[in-house]
């Protein structure tokens, strides 16, 4: 239930703003033309990435106060990644000193998909920050104050596209001292804070969404060999599932609020790579509860595959743990308890892609006991069932003894199918990147 914020885009974006912002800034000093400008910027990016770029206009100026502007600029790929304007304000002072220090970057209208964004991986070691620059130029200990996105688009594996807005103020080292990301068109809003505590690595983060709150801190450690680790705690309170979920193009299978514990945890070289191995741990509760897309009771009754309808519950508990993968990111939840009156349910489930893959035990509706249960199908459209040897089993069990025979049939059937490999055997899960 961690929301996937997707902050990493504003990364990605901030250092292709910063590589456009320095190779800009060598040829402002030489005093180019536009045209041969806008030539160059492209000619420098396809250097250092590998991947053609071709920049519509581009417009510099020394008065008032120094800017660059690039305008219609695309990427030379199948699914190009496209921005509709960089505004660049450098600072003039430091560029007599052969320094880049640049004021603000606001990028306007960009577009992500997934799998161009995803081309430029291992192009550039060290990030934008590392592309070399030549003639004894040198980035300053604070390159970009302010970064400002303006209807940054992110298209996700499934062709989902999501409109983001952000605005990063730095300190030395590309540290945020603040920061801000929404998703504008959401009602109610979703908004991710970020405010430094001091000069330590650490900060407080807000976010607000679905209704409620997932507040907590971050703190990030540069370890001995140089490598970053990042350890956050955040607390979920009131948040709306559904309504979560759809801030972010999905549909969910629970509805409630939700209230819990959320840990992050990840290591790597950089910032892109931290966002990449980024784990998270959350126990939760809603309560109540509604399970949409299939009926719990019906399940049981009828000893067969269900679907559709819905299970109301007095509360729903469970841990979710995240993580991304090469085939994307994938949710385990462990420990489900489940309570509705008289009855009650625990289980297990990962979500790949968003399909469904678990297991279930119904201890109670109408008498019978202990009744297990496979959870299949999708997220947007679950099923439940018996397996192949519990179903067996169940046939057995009901023509001894009606009703718990039922159950115990089932059991029995669905351990004997466990134990000789039957066709619901568990597929490894995927590896963890």
């Amino acid at each position: 239930m961690m929301m996937r914020p997707g902050r990493w885009i504003a990364g990605a974006a901030a250092a292709a703003a910063l590589l456009l912002g320095g190779l800009v800034l060598l040829f402002l000093v030489l005093l180019p033309s536009d045209r041969e400008l806008a030539a160059e910027v492209g000619a420098r990016f396809e250097r250092a990435s590998g991947i053609g770029l071709r920049v519509g206009s581009a417009h510099w100026s020394l008065r008032p106060v120094p800017v660059v502007v690039l305008g219609e600029l695309s990427t030379d790929q199948p699914t190009p990644i496209t921005v509709r304007r960089i505004v660049i304000r450098p600072r003039l002072a430091p560029l007599w000193r052969r320094s880049i220090a640049i004021e603000s970057v606001e990028v306007e209208d960009a577009v992500l998909p997934r799998a161009s964004v995803r081309a430029f991986r291992g192009r550039w070691e060290g990030g934008a920050a590392g592309v070399p620059l030549a003639g004894g130029w040198n980035l300053a200990e604070r390159p970009l104050e302010r970064l400002r996105l303006r209807g940054l688009v992110w298209i996700d594996r499934r062709d989902i596209a999501l409109a983001y807005d952000a605005d990063v103020r730095f300190d030395a080292r590309w540290r945020p001292r603040e920061a801000e990301l929404r998703r504008p068109e959401i009602m109610p809003p979703a908004v991710l804070r970020l405010e430094r505590e001091g000069d330590q690595d650490r900060w407080r983060i807000l976010i607000d969404v679905a209704g409620g709150t997932w507040n907590g801190r971050t703190e990030l450690h540069v370890l001995d060999d140089g490598r970053l680790r990042l350890g956050a705690e955040l607390a979920p309170r009131n948040v709306d599932v559904a309504a979560l979920a759809r801030s972010f193009g999905r549909r969910a299978a629970v509805e409630g609020k939700v209230n819990g514990q959320t840990t992050v945890d990840a290591e790597g070289a950089d910032a892109v790579e931290l966002l990449r191995r980024l784990h998270t741990h959350t126990r939760f509760t809603v309560a109540p509860a509604t399970l949409t897309g299939f009926d719990l009771a019906r399940a049981v009754r009828s000893a067969g595959i269900s679907r559709g309808g819905h299970t109301a519950l007095d509360s729903l508990a469970g841990t979710l743990d995240t993580q991304a993968s090469e085939d994307g990111l994938v949710l385990r939840y462990s420990g489900l308890k489940a309570r509705s009156g008289v009855l009650t349910a625990s289980g297990s489930a990962t979500v790949l892609n968003r399909r469904l893959d678990g297991e279930a035990a119904v201890d109670l509706v109408d008498g019978v006991v202990g009744v297990p249960l496979k959870l299949g199908g999708t997220l947007d459209a679950p099923e439940l069932s018996l397996t192949g040897g519990a179903l067996t089993g169940a046939a057995v069990g009901s023509a001894v003894l009606p009703g718990v025979g039922t159950a115990i049939g089932a059991r029995i059937g669905q351990q004997m199918e466990k134990l000789f490999g039957g066709d619901d055997k568990k597929k490894p899960a995927p590896k963890p990147r």
